[in-house]
């Protein structure tokens, strides 16, 4: 049994709490929201995310960052990925040399267009990264459906380590040392499943959908090798795996902003509906300014940014998409 502190209370959080306690682990998890914290002690499941799904009784959760991490084998951090940084500024004095860290929180940096396990190093360099991703929503792992993801490391230890962890009959884990890939994949996926919604909006099928995400995990692969990751990666549970569940389920925030956008709703408004972090509009400007610093070709990334940050209309942007010059398709610079 493995003491683990959950750092973040909301459907994901609340999720692999639920999951890691069946595992056997002794669970505590944290959240700063003292009213979110009475609801799931009281309540013993997140009626706002998880409603109707149980808790089980032996997961604490408290407010208090040193009763949540006294004693731990492993921190796994679940916030919003735009308050990463400040959560790590808050988990310092706890972190021991080489404490492995698990990511589970999906985006950039928006300021930086750092990766999380970069924020997290930043803040805390003795700390030992591992990202866990992969299609995994938290309303379908919370309630074991079977589930497959990928612990992410540059230290194939610590990966193997989480990889044990979490594992059970509904959950299963493997290892990759191509944490940059894993990384990218997770963040990027978020902007086509934007964009995937913007097509529902608009009133586009499945031909739309089709050509949108295998264009989008082109160009999130294009960017990843330029930034050091393997190919291979984005052909995994982490690229086109993630993609797909993100670009198809109705749990997806993204994909349900996007749908809102694609009928005219304005980006405040969709989020407000939403009423969940949609990390699809942060990544989007990080990934713009990754794709100009990278000099790398992302124009569905290009055009997601000209309609979330410059008014361009949806209908305008895509059919800029459409008439772009003629390419061959593995090739960007075509013939």
């Amino acid at each position: 049994m493995a003491v683990i502190s959950i750092i973040g209370a909301g459907s994901w959080g609340t999720g692999l709490s639920i999951l890691l306690s069946n595992n056997g682990h002794d669970v505590r998890v944290w959240s700063p929201f003292q009213d979110e914290v009475d609801m799931l002690k009281n309540e013993r499941e997140h009626k706002k995310y998880l409603p109707g799904v149980k808790i089980p009784d032996s997961v604490l959760f408290t407010t208090d960052m040193k009763e949540c991490l006294e004693r731990h084998d492993y921190i796994v951090i679940v916030v919003p990925s735009q308050v990463v940084r400040e959560t790590c500024r808050l988990l310092k004095p706890y972190v021991d040399k080489d404490d492995i860290v698990i990511i589970c929180s999906k985006g950039l940096e928006e300021n930086t267009g750092m990766r999380l396990s970069e924020v997290l190093l930043s803040e805390i360099p003795n700390a030992q990264p591992v990202a866990l991703y992969g299609p995994s929503h938290a309303e379908e792992v919370a309630v074991g459906i079977p589930t497959t993801v990928v612990a992410a490391s540059d230290n194939r230890d610590a990966a193997m380590k989480v990889q044990d962890v979490f594992m059970s009959p509904v959950f299963r884990v493997y290892t990759s040392s191509d944490l940059i890939g894993a990384e990218i994949g997770a963040a990027l996926k978020n902007i086509i499943a934007l964009c995937s919604g913007i097509c529902d909006g608009l009133g586009y099928g499945d031909n739309s959908k089709a050509a949108l995400m295998t264009r989008g995990i082109t160009e999130i692969a294009r960017l990843g090798k330029a930034m050091g990751a393997s190919p291979e990666t984005f052909a995994g549970l982490t690229g086109i795996g993630d993609l797909i569940v993100t670009c198809t389920s109705n749990h997806s925030r993204n994909l349900r902003a996007g749908r809102l956008i694609g009928q005219g709703y304005t980006v405040e408004e969709a989020q407000k509906e939403v009423k969940m972090v949609v990390e699809g509009i942060s990544a989007t400007r990080a990934a713009k300014e990754l794709a100009d610093k990278y000099n790398v070709s992302m124009p569905i990334v290009q055009e997601a940014y000209k309609i979330l940050f410059e008014g361009k209309q949806c209908k305008k942007a895509v059919y800029d998409l459409m008439t772009r010059s003629r390419k061959h398709e593995t090739e960007d610079t075509g013939w």
